[in-house]
C-alpha cells in the first residue's frame, strides 16, 4: 500500500488520542482540500500491510485512517483494519465516498464491517464549517458501522465524551 505519512497522538481526526494514517492517493479533488498534496497516487512510499499494521499496534493507541483516500486501496485496508480491530483498536476511516456508494463497491460490505467509523463524503468549500466535530463540512456525516449493517440504512455515530 502508498502511505504518506503516520502521526502519532492525534486528537482531530476522531475521539482520544489516535494514529492517523494518511494515505497516497485521491481522485476527488476537492476544492478547498486540507491535504492536497495526498492526491496523487504515486505520493509517498510502499509499506506492506503486516509491518504497518505492528508499527500501528505498538503504538498503543486507536486508529484513523485518512488521506488521500484510503478507500482507492480497499483491499490492503480491510486487511490492515481487520489486523487492528482484532487486537482491540478502533478503526475510523476519512472518505470523500458516500456509505451508500461504498456499500455498492464489491468490497464494499466488507470495508464497513471491518471499520468502527466512516466519516464519509467529499470536503465541500461552500459548507465548510469549523464547529463541526471531526469532519470539515456539513454534507459530512459520521456513520456508526455496526448500526449501519444492522439496519441497513446509514446510522450516525454519537460522541459519548
Amino acid at each position: 500500500m502508498r502511505i504518506l505519512d503516520i502521526i502519532e497522538a492525534t486528537t482531530v481526526d476522531g475521539p482520544g488520542f489516535r494514529v492517523a494514517v494518511y494515505f497516497a492517493g485521491c481522485g476527488h479533488n476537492c476544492p478547498g482540500c486540507h491535504n492536497p498534496q495526498s492526491h496523487d497516487f504515486s505520493g509517498g512510499y510502499e509499506i506492506n500491510v503486516a509491518p504497518l499494521a505492528s508499527r500501528l499496534l505498538d503504538s498503543g493507541m486507536n486508529v484513523t485512517l485518512s488521506g488521500g483516500d484510503p478507500v482507492y486501496q480497499v483491499e490492503e485496508v480491510i486487511t490492515l483494519s481487520n489486523l487492528l480491530r482484532a487486537q482491540g483498536r478502533t478503526v475510523w476511516l476519512y472518505t470523500g465516498f458516500t456509505i451508500e456508494q461504498l456499500l455498492a463497491l464489491p468490497s464494499g460490505r466488507n470495508l464497513v464491517a471491518a471499520t468502527d467509523v466512516i466519516v464519509d463524503g467529499p470536503f465541500v468549500e461552500s459548507l465548510r464549517d469549523t464547529s463541526l466535530q471531526f469532519r470539515g463540512s456539513s454534507n459530512q456525516r459520521i456513520i456508526d458501522c455496526r448500526a449501519t449493517l444492522a439496519a441497513g440504512e446509514p446510522r450516525l455515530w454519537h460522541s459519548s465524551f
